[in-house]
């Protein structure tokens, strides 16, 4: 199914999962709102691997809602929620979801979804149900549920405003004394996005599941992030400092999309920079501050050198969209270099004040950066539909006479792919 009528949205989602080792059953209930008043035309939902009276799931690309290892956990970004149910199965459909989870509470003790835990309780036959509630709309790509054997390390985290937000990283027994420098991670990086951004964590629950059969590095889940086990364990027997750096720098990505990804998520995956450029960038920022600036930035670069540029000068080349993340980064930067700190901030406030509950676009946060400073800088789009990297060739000069010296800058940005002829891109200096 590929036709999606723009005049249909989803606006509120219930499911509810009755998790079994020999089928899983899933019901949705899905409110869908017009657009156009009068409006007759089909809703139209994606589904793959599914039969509308009898759902199986295909576990083996460990897409949707699979099991593995005794766990059952999902991953539905970006077109697995379609393994799971029929739905509209795009990132501009946001709408606030609710989940009922009920399961063998022996197999199954744990039932995670996103949002707070609004109800539970004991069933017959040896099972129990958990309720869950987000009040905040999302794309579906970002609903998730861990149901296992876990156990947690558990933690307070206060608000600016006073709010008390019971922090939870989840684990198998075994793994739980290796989770210590993840809850530091997770609660710097709390303070941090405060402290910088003014922005503040909006649920009372924020859990983070750790298992190693996950088949992603990482998954920003509405409220419940989920982790491939390397990237958030460590003991100090076994792990270096650069992977004690990679777990506060993954740790805080992922929360940081609470933000910029979640409660302002991208329109389509053609936007993708707009929230993992942005979010890389505050990673960056994060961990620069909670160590050395200097060496994170030499670090960067030399990543970037690597593997950007190369790839800008092969057959591969691509502008930052359609997908992006350290280059997107390297570009946000230079919105930060050219409005400084505190245009840049005022940039963000925007941003966030204008788009909060929207699924939006690069040009929309170049128009937030534009307006909320008053600049002019039109050109700077082409980094979101120019590939390549500039080249920039600096010519010096002295005057003895007048005591003056000069500076002369010129670039070329060689030609990619479908993209012979180059115009000049802006560049700031600094």
């Amino acid at each position: 199914m590929s036709i999606h009528p723009h005049s249909l949205r989803s606006s509120k989602v219930d499911l509810n999962f009755s998790l079994g080792e020999e089928k899983t059953i899933v019901s949705s209930k899905i409110t869908v709102c017009s657009r156009v008043e009068g409006s007759s035309s089909p809703l139209v939902l994606d589904g793959h691997d599914l039969k509308l009276i009898s759902i199986k799931v295909n576990s083996e690309e460990l897409k949707g809602l699979y099991k593995s290892s005794g766990n059952f956990c999902t991953q539905c970004e970006a077109e697995g929620f379609r393994k799971i149910t029929f739905y509209q199965d795009r990132p501009d459909i946001m709408a606030k979801y609710t989940c009922r989870i009920e399961a063998d509470k022996s197999l199954y003790p744990v039932l995670l979804s996103n949002g707070n835990l609004i109800e539970q309780g004991d069933l017959e036959g040896g099972k129990h149900y958990v309720f869950w509630e987000d009040p905040f709309k999302k794309p579906c790509y970002l609903f998730a549920l861990v149901a296992g054997q876990l156990e947690s390390r558990d933690d307070i985290f206060v608000t600016r405003s006073g709010r008390k937000v019971s922090l939870r990283i989840w684990t198998p027994a075994q793994d739980l004394p290796k989770t210590a420098h993840a809850m530091f991670a997770l609660k710097a990086a709390m303070k941090w996005d405060e402290d910088v951004f003014g922005l503040e964590y909006d649920l009372d629950l924020f859990n983070i599941v750790a298992v190693p059969d996950f088949n992603m590095g990482a998954m920003e889940n509405k409220s419940l992030n989920i982790f491939n086990s390397k990237l958030v364990l460590a003991s100090p027997e076994t792990a270096s400092d650069a992977d004690y750096a990679a777990i506060l720098g993954v740790i805080g990505h992922e929360y940081f999309h609470n933000w910029t990804g979640n409660r302002v998520t991208c329109r389509d995956w053609f936007q993708l920079s707009l929230k993992e450029g942005l979010t890389v960038f505050r990673d960056q920022e994060f961990s620069s501050d909670m160590g050395s600036r200097t060496v994170k930035r030499i670090a960067d670069v030399s990543k970037l050198r690597n593997y950007q540029f190369p790839q800008d000068a092969g057959p591969m080349a691509h502008p930052v969209r359609p997908h992006s993340y350290i280059k997107g980064a390297e570009v946000v930067r230079m919105y930060k270099t050219l409005l400084g700190s505190q245009g840049f901030r005022k940039g963000m406030d925007l941003y966030f004040k204008r788009h909060d509950g929207q699924a939006v676009t690069c040009e929309d946060f170049f128009a937030a950066m534009r307006d909320a400073n008053d600049a002019d800088f039109a050109n700077f789009l082409l980094w979101y539909s120019q590939a390549g990297t500039p080249i920039v060739k600096v010519a010096s000069s002295y005057d003895a006479e007048a005591r003056t010296f000069s500076l002369k800058f010129s670039q070329e940005v060689p030609p990619t792919p479908g993209q012979p002829v180059k115009e000049p891109m802006f560049l700031p200096v600094e």
